[in-house]
């Protein structure tokens, strides 16, 4: 990705990215907005809506906008300022949205542009409408997203995959214990069995 500067950037400089919303999507947004409201998550609920089935909330939407100006236009390094936004259409899952990003003002001496924000489904409808102003980078970046490195577990799962192990370990030496105690508190008549030299059967292993 490449961080533009203002003098990268000329009037009618475009970018934009396609997105599919699918339920996935909507879920993972709900989750980390808490925009718990129904319409976004409950197909009943939505069925007795105007909209009539789940949409995607308005802020996904915008999210796509907020994509293209950090990673296109002017991208990597660049600072919001402000920005509006009109809803015009809902999102359905399942639909295919643009975001677009065009430069419709330049303000070199304080280092701002003026975006005009939109996206639209496959169809051209207008979606979203709205403007943005934001600082470019001041000095050209290219940036390479490092890549993750390879684990066996991920971080996330780490607690838990050790937890599991923990549990395994534990009830594995809980058994041999048990095992061991099982064959000490063997009866005396056993013991002088044994000592007969009679052969004595091994009790059944303790079985988990």
């Amino acid at each position: 990705m490449t961080g533009l500067t203002m003098e990268d950037v000329a009037l009618g400089d475009v970018a934009e990215v396609t997105y599919t919303v699918s339920a996935q999507t909507i879920r993972e947004f709900v989750t980390a907005s808490g925009d718990d409201n129904p319409i976004h998550s409950d197909p009943a609920f939505a069925a007795g809506t105007r909209f009539g089935r789940v949409i995607a909330p308005g802020m996904l939407t915008g999210s796509f906008v907020s994509s293209v100006i950090g990673t296109r236009l002017p991208g990597p390094g660049t600072i919001y300022l402000s920005q509006n936004l009109r809803f015009l259409h809902p999102v359905y899952i399942g639909d295919r949205v643009t975001a677009r990003v065009e430069v419709v003002e330049r303000l070199p001496e304080r280092n701002r542009l003026r975006l005009r924000t939109t996206c639209v489904n496959p169809d051209g409808q207008l979606l979203l409408d709205g403007e943005a102003w934001v600082l470019p980078s001041t000095a050209r970046i290219e940036y390479a997203e490092p890549r993750p490195g390879r684990r066996s577990t991920p971080m996330a799962l780490l607690p838990t995959a050790l937890a599991v192990e923990m549990v395994s370990i534990w009830m594995t030496s809980g058994l041999t214990l048990a095992s061991q105690a099982f064959r000490l508190a063997a009866p005396a008549s056993s013991l002088a069995a044994m000592s007969r030299g009679q052969v004595v059967p091994e009790p059944d292993p303790v079985r988990p």
